[in-house]
């Protein structure tokens, strides 16, 4: 796999997605600034509804409107308000993106959640989530596909000389596969989805997508193996969730990329990012151990943060996304 092409330059670094705050133009500066090989468009949760990652999505779905209940996404019978908001924010965010980036030429990531966190979160309008009706799974997985054609036709619109990718976050897919997302009640769970099943539904998407694409899961036991008959072109993990490196080695052998999810979201007690240095010795030492040569990291490993930043402080959001960059400008200058 050493001649392979990726749609990433060599030591990139990016986001997983969200970031603090409330002022998209003022995130999207410091993802710019600090993200320049590999910038994605912020997710801002603290705007309220429609701005976190399930709410956003749902706007991007189509033929099939959701709506907040008792605090709760579930499918709406017609488009209203709540709708409404979440497509006008990403509007909003689609242009100070265009804005800000207009003679940007590299490649650009957008995020979304994936149709099994989808289907673990959205309620049906009777109760229960989407996931215990297999029927509206595919009906979601359809819409969300169609969705996120139009979704990457819009950014390719605005950027015509940047390069799209797409991040499908799937943290609810383990627990999806496994059976163990919790009925309404909790004294019980949704029965298991097959993995042939899910890397159908996967694949779908990422197929209508037309872009590459990488599915992001902050949890353990990552099904890599569905990731990759999926046609995912990489896979993000949090460093600190992976117990076995064995299924890793394979995935990342059979030409999978990896995003290394290397820098903790939570501020340490010591109240500092931790160096770039530091972040590029703690990816080095995983791939060393996984005993591929040295020369392969810096084009298949992009440096992330372990998950989103929105709970953090503005000043260590900085400095985790400065040592990301700088950690994979140390991996390609090794």
């Amino acid at each position: 796999m050493t001649d392979q092409s990726w749609p990433w330059p060599p030591g990139a670094a990016t986001g997983i997605g969200s970031l603090p705050g409330t002022d998209i133009a003022e995130a999207q500066r410091i993802v710019l600034g600090e993200l320049p090989a590999l910038p994605h468009l912020p997710e801002l949760p603290a705007r309220g509804p429609g701005a976190d990652v399930i709410g956003r999505t749902g706007g991007l779905l189509v033929e099939l409107p959701v709506e907040l209940y008792a605090a709760r996404w579930r499918v709406a019978p017609r488009p209203g308000r709540d709708l409404r908001r979440a497509r006008d924010l990403m509007e909003r965010d689609l242009d100070q993106l265009a804005e800000q980036a207009e003679e940007y030429a590299g490649p650009v990531k957008l995020q979304a959640a994936g149709p099994f966190t989808m289907a673990a979160s959205v309620e049906l309008p009777i109760g229960g989530r989407l996931l215990r009706d297999p029927g509206a799974v595919r009906d979601l997985t359809g819409s969300l596909a169609e969705g996120l054609r139009g979704h990457v036709e819009a950014v390719t619109r605005r950027l015509p000389r940047a390069s799209v990718l797409l991040q499908l976050d799937e943290p609810s897919l383990p627990a999806v596969l496994a059976g163990r997302v919790p009925t309404e009640s909790g004294l019980g769970a949704y029965r298991p989805v097959e993995e042939a099943d899910a890397t159908v539904a996967l694949r779908t998407v990422i197929e209508a997508a037309g872009v590459p694409t990488v599915v992001h899961c902050c949890a353990p036991e990552v099904p890599l193996s569905v990731v990759r008959a999926a046609g995912a072109v990489g896979v993000a993990l949090d460093l600190g969730l992976v117990t076995d490196l064995d299924p890793l080695g394979e995935a990342i052998d059979a030409g999978l990329g990896w995003w290394a999810g290397a820098v903790d979201t939570a501020t340490p007690s010591a109240g500092r990012a931790p160096t770039s240095a530091e972040v590029a010795d703690r990816v080095r030492r995983i791939w060393t151990r996984l005993g591929f040569p040295a020369a392969r990291l810096a084009s298949q490993v992009v440096v992330t943060p372990a998950c989103g930043l929105a709970g953090a402080p503005h000043g260590y959001v900085r400095g985790v996304l400065a040592a990301c960059r700088d950690a994979g400008r140390r991996l390609a200058d090794a």
